[in-house]
């Protein structure tokens, strides 16, 4: 597309732009004057979708109308209400329903999982992340190393950038795989990078990792919602991701979890245990001995708790009317648009890490700024600019294709001009 730096074309963009209606469907944060702020932050927690709201409150009324029989008479009865979310969630990662269930939060089910498949030997036991992982990926995959009487300092393996690179390549993983295969246990690593918003070849890491029998994980903190990571196709084993950044569900919320179809009656891999994972229909017997479920929900421990699953129900639906597909398109329009806006800044201080290239990138474009520190972020706070801000001197930025609009892409850049 042939881009203009005019306030006027991103107008038109917007205007020509088939969901720009969604956004009215979210809370946008407003400042004392009530004009909406500049929201780039859904890479690190989504606007609330205003018919949550409604959502959560069907809950509570009928807490309050039936007590415990909610569990069966509720309008959307609590004790399948986990299954309410599996078919869309499915779709938005590329799976098929049995792969997936909704549950915990991402670290524990990252921990719940390498259970399953961190089966460590003597010779075969090291974990292969990438060298900027997120930190909660990290100390996890520290701790299970440490837990199964491993050196964690020895134990991981760390894919990194070139020297002078910011961005990882593939051809050095199999590098690393080629070298240290027949010592590698579990590639853990993330789909989108927290950081640069580099999107990885799911699909390609998996067949690398498979080829010297690794198992392969995925989180998708980043990608969901966000990219279509195809996850059933991609062959990855497993894979866990939270469901409040671009899936929009709330502070907190719960985790996404993925087992791919060929494990999904191997009733033999270890695994905890709960009642919830415990076969459905006889569940409520008490006094059986423990069978585990076919599929993801192998996997769950608890009874789900209904609030939070309640506001990921509402998001789902928004997904649902909307599709991935569409969100993809627009995504890369915006991000094409918010890259042209930053090349146009008249300065050497910026430079975009994000790679350029639409397929390998997500909604987040990472801008990094010479010479800049913390006060750039909180001067773009002051007049409403909601970013995030990563030492030591990178702003992500994430323009959400549900709520954010060309014209908030035009109006940041204006003020980033300002202040460097």
């Amino acid at each position: 597309m042939n881009y203009q730096n005019s306030l006027a074309f991103a107008q038109q963009l917007d205007k020509e732009d088939p969901l720009q209606h969604v956004r009215k469907e979210f809370h946008v944060p407003k400042d004392t004057h009530g004009n909406d702020w500049l929201y780039f932050t859904g890479n690190s927690l989504g606007l609330q979708p205003k018919q949550t709201q409604q959502y959560i409150q069907q809950e509570l009324d009928d807490w309050a109308k039936y007590g415990v029989e909610g569990h069966f008479e509720a309008q959307n009865p609590w004790l399948p209400y986990h299954e309410f979310l599996t078919k869309t969630m499915a779709e938005i990662v590329g799976a098929k329903p049995l792969e997936v269930v909704v549950m915990n939060t991402l670290t524990t089910n990252l921990h719940l999982l390498m259970v399953s498949f961190y089966q460590p030997t003597k010779k075969k036991y090291k974990i292969v992340i990438e060298s900027d992982a997120f930190p909660s990926d990290r100390y996890a995959v520290q701790s299970q190393l440490q837990f199964h009487g491993f050196d964690a300092k020895e134990g991981l393996i760390e894919w990194r950038p070139r020297e002078g690179e910011e961005l990882l390549r593939m051809e050095d993983l199999e590098t690393i795989l080629e070298e240290q295969g027949d010592e590698i246990a579990l590639l853990l690593i993330g789909g989108v990078n927290y950081y640069t918003g580099q999107y990885l070849d799911i699909k390609r890491i998996a067949e690398i990792g498979h080829a010297k029998n690794c198992i392969v994980g995925i989180d998708l903190a980043h990608g969901a919602g966000n990219i279509q990571p195809d996850l059933h196709n991609s062959g990855v084993d497993f894979a866990a991701w939270c469901t409040y950044k671009y899936l929009n569900s709330g502070p907190g919320s719960l985790s996404g979890l993925f087992v791919h179809e060929k494990h999904a009656y191997n009733k033999e891999l270890p695994r905890f245990a709960g009642w919830w994972n415990h076969n459905k229909e006889t569940r409520f017997n008490m006094r059986q001995p423990f069978d585990v479920m076919a599929g993801a929900e192998g996997w769950q421990l608890s009874n789900p708790p209904i609030l939070s699953m309640a506001a990921i129900r509402s998001s789902l639906d928004m997904f649902a009317k909307v599709g991935m597909t569409a969100l993809r398109e627009k995504s890369e329009k915006l991000t094409g648009y918010f890259e042209y806006l930053i090349n146009q800044i008249a300065t050497d201080r910026i430079k975009i890490i994000t790679p350029s290239n639409p397929k390998e990138r997500g909604c987040q474009l990472s801008i990094q700024v010479q010479n800049a520190d913390k006060s750039l972020h909180e001067k773009l706070m002051e007049q409403h600019v909601i970013t995030d801000w990563r030492e030591p001197d990178v702003i992500r930025c994430a323009p959400v294709p549900m709520y954010n609009s060309f014209e908030d892409v035009f109006r940041m850049v204006e003020i980033l001009k300002t202040l460097v």
